[in-house]
């Protein structure tokens, strides 16, 4: 549990990326290449303030993830990235408006009981093994 607070700065960086990309692409309206380089539109799109934002934020978002992937199991720390959806959804009913009908609310309250379940019998700390030791193939086969 001593490395929660990365893995949910991770699970925040990844939401707020979605949230800019989608403001970005929103704000761009609808993309077509019709009559257009490809390779300039791209560059359009990559470099638009809110997709570049969303991008760069994503680039945060990997760099702590892979802290947390140096600190604790990857079966422990994966799950978590899970509750990205639960906090995309929220904004996005929010700031977007977009729905949050009775099915995606049941989704969701099933993503965060298995989080908690997963927070409460994984070993997400370093001792749970060696982690800085490297497995051996041979060790993967057993």
């Amino acid at each position: 549990m001593k490395y929660i607070a990365f893995i949910l700065f991770t699970v925040m960086t990844n939401a707020a990326a979605q949230l800019m990309l989608k403001h970005g692409m929103m704000t761009l309206g609808p993309i077509t290449f019709a009559g257009v380089n490809p390779i300039l539109k791209i560059l359009q799109i990559v470099f638009s303030p809110w997709v570049f934002a969303g991008l760069a934020t994503f680039v945060i978002s990997m760099a702590s993830h892979l802290y947390v992937l140096s600190k604790v199991e990857l079966s422990f720390a994966y799950p978590f990235l899970s509750l990205a959806y639960v906090a995309v959804a929220v904004f996005a009913y929010f700031v977007f408006r977009e729905d949050l009908n009775a099915w995606r609310i049941a989704g969701i309250g099933f993503i965060c009981v298995g989080t908690i379940l997963i927070a409460q019998g994984g070993s997400g700390h370093e001792e749970a093994g060696d982690l800085s030791k490297p497995v051996q193939t041979s060790e993967l086969a057993q």
